[in-house]
């Protein structure tokens, strides 16, 4: 018999019950491990402008890579029909083309496989009785939502496939910032599974906490912008932009609003402000938690995240100074994961553990 903390009260599991979360619990951990290797590849295939390589969607034919010289030829003509190709790319050779498709093809195949690590392990817990109630309704969630990120990721590829040299800083932002929603779920999930010796947090704190996770994921979305713009590379001077805190022409784009998503100058702007915001919030919520839960766990990881923040700041200053070279912008990308994963664990743990 095994005692957990749950809302306040303490909740009693047996041991069969415990085994089960710690299989499952592993389960979503090596999900959320292969999640991140999709961001993580997908980032790396849109900083060598490999996401428009593969110009049709084969959800079950496209899991095979050309196979000879004929076929490696065939997918080459179809990439030479986009306008990446004839603006940018004019007179690439196959084997450039070759580099360019794999990326694109291992971040297709990793997706297609993540599919089936969570619907035939989720089918195995399921009609073998290992998944208690609760459970059940959001690993569908998760399942669902994944299925819904492999057509949102075919949308943003055709967005750069007719009239566009790129795809879609809109597409590219709702994509990432599904695919973080999508890692939030699964990893909250998994932390929830987890035994722990101390009480859940106040409920002040537990808010808290919940909106830091948001204010990493929208902070992630803008990112994404960014990325779509490729304002980083430009206005690469820190702390001034411009030469000056706060530049000019913002808003020279009408409808003003335009400017927050079409704009790299204020795109880029709004994300550096926003990272200040993200920091201004993780401080105030380790006083709080020092001030209603000093000494606790609660309290200790707060000061981890504002720690976690900063690095992440200090990433992001030098990847644009050093005008974004692909290692450092990649782990920019990957450190955001980092902070968004510690922050949900913060959350989760803050809430205390499912009930049995």
């Amino acid at each position: 018999m095994a005692t957990t903390a749950m809302g306040g009260n303490l909740v009693s599991t047996t041991e069969q019950e415990d085994r089960n979360r710690r299989a499952v619990r592993y389960w979503l951990y090596l999900v959320f491990a292969v999640l991140v290797a999709i961001v993580m590849v997908g980032g790396a295939t849109r900083m060598t402008g490999s996401g428009l390589s593969i110009t049709e969607w084969k959800p079950i034919h496209g899991v095979i890579p050309p196979l000879n010289q004929a076929e490696w030829q065939e997918e080459f003509e179809k990439y030479k029909q986009i306008p990446q190709y004839v603006e940018i790319n004019k007179g690439m050779t196959l084997d450039e083309f070759k580099g360019i498709f794999w990326w694109e093809w291992a971040h297709r195949l990793l997706a297609r496989g993540v599919g089936f690590l969570v619907a035939i392990p989720l089918a195995f817990f399921w009609f073998t009785g290992r998944l208690q109630r609760g459970l059940k309704p959001r690993l569908l969630g998760i399942l669902a939502l994944g299925g819904l990120q492999g057509a949102i990721g075919w949308w943003m590829v055709a967005s750069g496939l007719s009239e566009r040299v790129s795809v879609s800083q809109y597409r590219l932002a709702i994509h990432l910032t599904l695919a973080c929603i999508i890692i939030i779920a699964v990893f909250s999930v998994a932390r929830g599974l987890v035994t722990y010796s101390e009480r859940p947090a106040e409920r002040s704190i537990r808010r808290f906490a919940g909106w830091m996770v948001v204010a990493v994921l929208v902070q992630i979305y803008l990112g994404a912008l960014v990325a779509g713009l490729h304002a980083g590379l430009t206005y690469n001077t820190w702390p001034l932009m411009d030469g000056a805190i706060v530049p000019s022409d913002l808003f020279i784009q009408s409808p003003w609003w335009r400017n927050l998503f079409e704009n790299p100058k204020t795109v880029q702007f709004v994300h550096r402000m926003f990272a200040y915001t993200v920091l201004v919030l993780a401080v105030l919520h380790a006083v709080q938690a020092w001030r209603i839960a000093p000494e606790t766990t609660h309290a200790r990881r707060t000061i981890v995240l504002v720690g976690l923040i900063v690095v992440q700041a200090a990433i992001g200053v030098m990847t644009l100074l050093l005008n974004v070279p692909i290692h450092w912008g990649l782990t920019h990308q990957a450190f955001a994961l980092v902070v968004l994963a510690f922050a949900v664990a913060h959350w989760r743990a803050a809430k205390g553990t499912y009930a049995g």
